[in-house]
């Protein structure tokens, strides 16, 4: 099984920086990394460029043009353009654990999607983390957290389960395993058969919609939200609009009541175009 991680990321270098460090140090190795970026200025491509050197990682960077919030079509293309058959989503805002990937790959299974988990920093502590943190494994330690700011007993507790408790409470938790763009993973195969994501939809409820229709497909979802942890670093958010949460329940609605399984605004748009000018690969 090949893998590849696909991060999301717009105009965050900082949180960026922080977050490919966090892979670095994974105990599965054996991957390769697309950043799927929406248009951020060439800071992004500079750290990048960067990081790719200082860390060994096998990093590709894929841009196009800032339009406004087109988060579903970059990773459409990353899609794409993803060499591995097994694909792990997460944003350039979720530090993941040391054994996040170990966890992804060991659970996967045919016909599933795994659906993980992420442990929300408030801002002040967000941006007290340092790479260096992040590379001694400092930012992942419960005990340093709650030093630095992090209150909330059920983030710290989740960060503590021996793996066979996470299991247990994954079993037992009774929040629904949706496909949530921060930590989920997927057979790439089962995105394109149902087109990936729908590029009509702007923030909030995006990635739901793409895992609503896997799941109409016969996708499985799986529960690991106490096992594939990640932190998510907190920022302002000025790309939130009503008009298009509005607009993405709309959509999802339908989804559901039609038990839609393909989006006709998806990945089969882009199965020429990765090479035209609006979107590159470094």
């Amino acid at each position: 099984m090949r893998v590849t991680v696909i991060l999301s990321t717009y105009n965050s270098p900082q949180w960026l920086e922080k977050v490919i460090w966090g892979y670095t140090h994974q105990s599965h190795q054996d991957f390769d990394m697309v950043v799927a970026d929406d248009g951020s200025t060439p800071d992004t491509a500079a750290l990048i460029r960067r990081l790719t050197d200082q860390t060994g990682l096998r990093i590709s960077h894929l841009w196009h043009e800032d339009r406004g919030f087109r988060k579903c079509t970059i990773l459409n293309k990353a899609v794409l353009a993803a060499a591995g058959d097994y694909l792990v989503f997460s944003d350039g805002d979720c530090i993941p654990r040391h054994d996040f990937l170990e966890h992804h790959v060991s659970l996967a299974e045919p016909g599933c999607i795994l659906s993980g988990g992420a442990v929300r920093l408030p801002i002040e502590l967000s941006r007290r983390i340092t790479v260096e943190d992040v590379r001694v494994g400092r930012a992942t330690d419960p005990s340093w957290l709650r030093a630095n700011g992090l209150r909330n007993p059920k983030y710290l507790l989740r960060l503590t389960y021996p793996s066979l408790w996470a299991k247990l409470f994954g079993l037992l938790s009774p929040t629904r395993a949706t496909f949530n763009g921060g930590n989920a993973s997927v057979w790439k195969s089962d995105l394109l058969d149902v087109n990936g994501f729908d590029e009509r939809m702007e923030y909030g409820g995006e990635d739901r919609e793409l895992g609503e229709r896997l799941i109409n497909a016969g996708i499985r979802p799986k529960q690991v939200r106490h096992l594939a942890l990640c932190l998510h670093l907190d920022h302002p958010r000025s790309y939130i609009r009503q008009e298009a949460l509005r607009n993405n329940w709309a959509i999802r609605q339908e989804s559901r009541r039609n038990r839609t399984t393909w989006t006709e605004y998806g990945i089969d748009q882009h199965l020429t175009d990765l090479s035209t000018s609006d979107s590159k690969v470094a």
